[in-house]
């Protein structure tokens, strides 16, 4: 059911804490832009974590920007704020578009501040707007990310980090989980290992489970190395072990389908096919688009060959995607995820007792303050927060939101 077609009574809204992220970036900007949807009031309560001068001097930069118009971003006095005191006298300290300490020092606590009242019970969930990771280090906080800290504040050893996303051309819904996250490349091969992938597929599948409601998922997984090896010869770990992993899994897990290891460059083309709708194109005979040889294919063809390109849709199930795709590290699942979903995937963190969804990019201080940025995600990590929250507290859930199908 979309969100926009429920309402419910106040006690029945899940309680959800948006911490403001880094107040050099974008982050009270796409909250001020995806809170200007009243239908978002209607499904969850909404506090906002941070600081209301910071707020306001969004607002009143978005007024003077020729991009905004004014119905586009809602006015502070109008949010619940929850006002973070113990940096509020730093507000003066931040500069748009540069990364500090006290930016760093800022974001921080209002993310620690979300953690423990969302702790006690104050609210069901969590989302967060984009910290810099430099900023944190520069007030003297050394985390890889967000996830790391949310971790270590529940108490908490197994956790992921699962990027979901709703397709505005097919409705189908991707979702890939990390195996690794913020770790040098050079260090991913000895990061992985039977053990932790174990937990990583575990989680994936309980999350499926829970706050997905498929219940005997396709997983597909990638290899490591290019061709997922190719039998040793460009890469020792699938043949060492990461295959020998995979099918003591398949012996362990009879219920799941365990697809892989999948070489990790065409592992995406299912999802691709899947979530634009369309076959990815075809040289040969038959109908269809045609275009000029590019400078390269004219070598040895006459220039005015035309080649006949395919244009075609399917119903999703033609494209056979999985439920979920597990990537063994960041790059891996990020660059096709950010592809084909940049301004609309959501990074949820699983393993948590709280539910946490946070917007899949970060502080965008090369446009801070200029009033160009977009919410689309923000938007989406608020209603899939709210979608989650139902879904765990509720076991005949009244609804079932939708990640939204914008353009």
């Amino acid at each position: 059911m979309d969100i926009s077609t429920t309402t419910y009574k106040t006690s029945d809204r899940p309680r959800i804490a948006i911490a403001m992220g880094d107040p050099a970036g974008i982050g009270a900007e796409v909250i001020l832009k995806a809170l200007a949807d009243r239908q978002l009031w209607a499904a969850c309560q909404i506090t906002v974590v941070g600081n209301k001068q910071v707020l306001l001097d969004t607002y009143d930069r978005l007024r003077q920007s020729p991009y905004c118009p004014l119905d586009s971003y809602v006015h502070p006095d109008e949010l619940n704020i929850l006002e973070v005191e113990v940096v509020r006298k730093m507000v003066g300290a931040v500069k748009q578009g540069t990364g500090n300490a006290a930016s760093g020092a800022m974001s921080f606590a209002y993310l620690e501040t979300a953690i423990a009242r969302t702790l006690v019970g104050e609210f069901h969930g969590i989302v967060t707007a984009p910290i810099a990771k430099s900023a944190w280090k520069a007030a003297g906080y050394d985390y890889p990310g967000q996830t790391e800290l949310l971790a270590e504040k529940a108490g908490v050893e197994r956790f992921g980090m699962l990027f979901v996303a709703r397709s505005p051309h097919t409705g189908w819904t991707l979702r890939a989980l990390l195996a690794t996250t913020h770790i040098p490349l050079r260090q991913v091969s000895e990061a992985l290992t039977p053990q932790l992938l174990t937990r990583k597929l575990d989680l994936l599948v309980e999350c499926l489970q829970r706050d997905f409601g498929v219940e005997q998922p396709r997983i597909a997984i990638a290899g490591l190395n290019p061709h997922s090896g190719e039998q040793g010869q460009l890469g020792r770990e699938e043949v060492d072990w990461l295959n020998s992993w995979l099918e003591t899994e398949r012996q362990n897990r009879p219920n799941l389908q365990l697809e892989g290891l999948l070489p990790p460059d065409t592992m995406w083309v299912k999802p691709g096919m899947a979530w634009y709708g369309k076959g990815l194109g075809s040289r040969g005979q038959g109908a269809g688009e045609t275009r000029r040889l590019g400078a390269e294919e004219t070598r040895g063809k006459g220039a005015e060959e035309q080649l006949p390109i395919t244009n075609y849709q399917l119903p999703i199930t033609n494209y056979h995607p999985a439920d979920a795709y597990l990537a063994l590290y960041h790059d891996q699942g990020l660059i096709p995820v950010k592809l084909m979903a940049f301004d609309r995937a959501v990074n949820t963190s699983i393993g948590l007792p709280f539910i946490r969804t946070s917007p899949d990019h970060g502080t965008a201080f090369d446009i801070a303050g200029k009033g160009i940025a977009d919410a689309t995600s923000m938007k989406a990590a608020i209603q899939l927060a709210t979608e989650l929250v139902h879904t765990r507290n509720s076991a005949t859930p009244t609804t079932n939101y939708q990640l939204p199908i914008t353009n």
